[in-house]
């Protein structure tokens, strides 16, 4: 594994996403098949997410990709409360219990390690190697292509209709620019992790909501991320953060 990372940093990340990708997606098939939701997803994304720990330890990696402490105080970050509010979205309009209490258990253990492998995928190995070569065209391709990604929930089984999934797509482009931009200012990726994981996480338990909501949903978190994301800059520079 190690020697593809040293050859190419791009090609490391597509043989990560590409087993992510599929992995994921025939083992939620099969998980459905055996009648219990996610059991041998969430079973793989804990495998998945602690061989990509114990790779990064092993190299001396962890601080290059964000899993380390955030020395800049939160006060600079308004103490992370608009990532709080992009947190409760699933709760807007009710919570309801979708699934059986075990289905659930590992869905909520899927969905939290989702959040760990995603930003680790897109935030840390495809930001991290574009970097070197454009700090602008990274934060793009980064952001731009985990947003797109989101359109495998039309294929996976998920029910998302067109529109809700479109709306998915626009609102992760956003908070996937408001991550880069956390990740690249605060050198750590805890902050994004957990805000991934926390929103992986209630979709559990989030209320089935119409197409309209779904676009309000959008619209909201789109601009809270644009916003948070100017504030971000302007603290950045008027205060010297490094």
């Amino acid at each position: 594994m190690h020697k593809l990372y040293k050859k190419s940093e791009i090609l490391f990340f597509v043989a990560w996403l590409v087993v992510y990708i599929v992995a994921s997606s025939f083992l939620d098939s099969l998980s459905s098949s055996a009648g219990i939701e996610k059991i041998f997803t969430a079973f793989f994304h804990i495998i998945m997410s602690a061989t990509a720990i114990i790779w990064l330890k092993k190299h001396d990696l962890l601080k290059k990709y964000g899993i380390c402490s955030i020395k800049i105080p939160a006060s600079k970050f308004l103490f992370y409360i608009p990532l709080a509010i992009i947190v409760s979205c699933n709760l807007w309009f009710g919570t309801a219990l979708n699934y059986t209490v075990s289905e659930t258990v590992f869905y909520i253990i899927s969905m939290v390690c989702v959040g760990f492998l995603e930003e680790f995928i897109f935030r840390g190995l495809l930001f991290r190697a574009m970097e070197k070569n454009g700090l602008r065209s990274a934060i793009i391709v980064s952001s731009v292509t985990f947003g797109i990604g989101h359109i495998i929930n039309l294929f996976n089984g998920s029910g998302a209709d067109i529109v809700s999934n479109l709306c998915q797509i626009f609102s992760a482009i956003a908070i996937g620019f408001l991550f880069v931009i956390i990740f690249y200012r605060s050198k750590s990726l805890l902050p994004c992790i957990v805000t991934h994981s926390a929103i992986n996480a209630l979709s559990v338990v989030s209320k089935e909501t119409s197409s309209l909501n779904n676009v309000i949903i959008s619209v909201i978190l789109t601009l809270i991320s644009l916003m948070y994301i100017v504030i971000i800059l302007k603290i950045k520079q008027d205060k010297g953060i490094n």
